[in-house]
């Protein structure tokens, strides 16, 4: 059959749009509306029958319900419902009633077409409310990971909005020694403050085991001025609660959920930060960033260098200790789980690289060593040997005791990359509204 014969055998249905009509034919020629097409083909075929146009009413359609004649209306509630929220990209999607989506099968049944021929219902809701939410907003599609998801359910009348979370990367620098990175809820009253009705006294009542936390002096002012409801800290590893981060500072991410400002002074809001830590820790380097820099952080392989303040049970030569430190620079390490950390770990024994050691005397029993090497490596245990379980060792190779008495974290580094990709950041090339696919929503502007 040809195309004027399927769109009589479809418009004898009587009475369909022109919309329901031409979705049948979506695959057919580009630059214009379903509406369009139907129109188009409505008024080909009275002219190849030489018969009087007659128009069809949207509203009176059987298939879509008058739904077609909806778009203009949906596109409003949107951009309503949004009112008052930053945002930059968004997609639409619809929820079908189950009565059009059959009305549909029908239509196509009743003309002898396949049932899949042209497009769903829900792929021109989607388009042609997304293309007026667009304009409406001044924003743009994004069909990967937008700032704002539209969830259309025509049978409940409903605009459902889903604000996904903003991503705000940096490195921070933990200053003081007894600073969890995340906030350290406390065991025995499980974060309640409480043990009954009496206020908890291991925690005083707070709730916390630690007061501050590198999360609790952070994530909080990065909420308050992106105006979320709530804000969650991811790290790049983590450092010992007895260890500063020093140096370069370690990668982090603060995810904001249901963010209203998303356009942000990322300068300004560092200095937020740094204002509010009050020197405790300190950030910097802080760029808006896509969601997928959260898996990136995490999961990115990093090597750590460590600074530790080292005391002997004995007293040693420099010497010695520039001989032993010589044999641990690059060796493979073998290490059973630490005791400090086989409650949380599993038990198995780890190879780990070093890949540069030095280190100097500050009296004979007393050294500062600076240990690079691959992420994962104990460096406590690297040191004092923890009774064999790691192998080999700076007290090994000294024959003496060792504990380190103090430990900063002064590098974090990427194994074979940056942590820093312009890629992942979305005020640089990687923006995700750049690289959004806008060529559904826009193919039959």
């Amino acid at each position: 059959m040809s195309i004027l014969a399927d769109a009589r055998a479809l418009a004898a249905q009587e009475p369909v749009c022109d919309a329901c009509l031409g979705r049948a034919f979506a695959d057919r020629s580009f630059g214009l509306t379903n509406a369009e097409r139907g129109k188009s083909l409505r008024i080909a075929a009275a002219l190849d029958d030489d018969e009087p146009y007659e128009p069809v009413d949207t509203a009176e359609c059987w298939v879509c319900e008058g739904r077609c004649a909806e778009f203009d209306a949906w596109a409003e509630r949107c951009a309503e419902a949004i009112e008052g929220v930053e945002f930059d990209t968004y997609q639409v999607g619809t929820r079908t009633p189950p009565l059009i989506e059959e009305n549909e099968i029908l239509l196509r049944e009743g003309a002898g077409l396949p049932e899949d021929a042209g497009e769903l219902f829900k792929s021109e809701f989607n388009r042609e409310v997304g293309k007026r939410v667009g304009r409406l907003t001044e924003t743009d599609v994004d069909f990967g990971r937008p700032d704002v998801q539209f969830t259309l359910d025509l049978e409940a009348d409903v605009v459902n909005v889903d604000v996904h979370s903003a991503f705000v990367y940096g490195r921070y620098r933990k200053l003081e020694r007894d600073i969890p990175q995340t906030e350290w809820p406390c065991n025995a009253c499980q974060g309640s403050g409480y043990i009954g009705k009496q206020p908890c006294e291991k925690c005083d009542g707070t709730g916390y085991l630690y007061q501050d936390s590198v999360e609790g002096l952070t994530a909080p002012v990065v909420r308050d001025v992106m105006d979320g409801t709530d804000a969650k800290f991811h790290g790049a590893g983590r450092e010992d609660v007895d260890a500063r981060m020093l140096g370069t500072g370690r990668p982090f991410v603060i995810e904001v959920m249901e963010p209203r400002r998303r356009r942000i002074d990322v300068e300004r809001l560092e200095g937020d930060i740094n204002a509010f830590a009050e020197g405790r820790v300190e950030v910097e380097g802080l760029r808006l960033a896509s969601y997928e820099t959260v898996e990136r952080v995490k999961k990115l392989d990093a090597s750590k260098r460590y600074r530790a303040e080292v005391e002997f049970g004995s007293p040693i030569e420099a010497d010695a200790l520039a001989d032993a430190l010589d044999e641990l620079e690059g060796a493979t390490i073998e290490q059973y789980t630490p005791h400090r950390v086989d409650h949380r770990r599993a038990s198995l024994t780890r190879t780990r690289e070093v890949y540069e050691t030095r280190g100097e005397l500050d009296d004979e029993t007393q050294a500062t060593v600076e240990i690079h090497g691959a992420g994962g490596l104990y460096i406590k245990e690297l040191i004092s040997g923890d009774e064999g379980r790691t192998e080999p060792s700076l007290a090994q190779l000294l024959g003496v005791d060792a504990e380190v008495t103090a430990l900063d974290v002064v590098g974090v580094y990427g194994e074979d990359e940056p942590f820093e990709d312009e890629a992942f950041f979305l005020d640089g090339d990687g923006s995700a509204a750049e690289e959004a696919d806008s060529t559904d929503h826009d193919r039959e502007e």
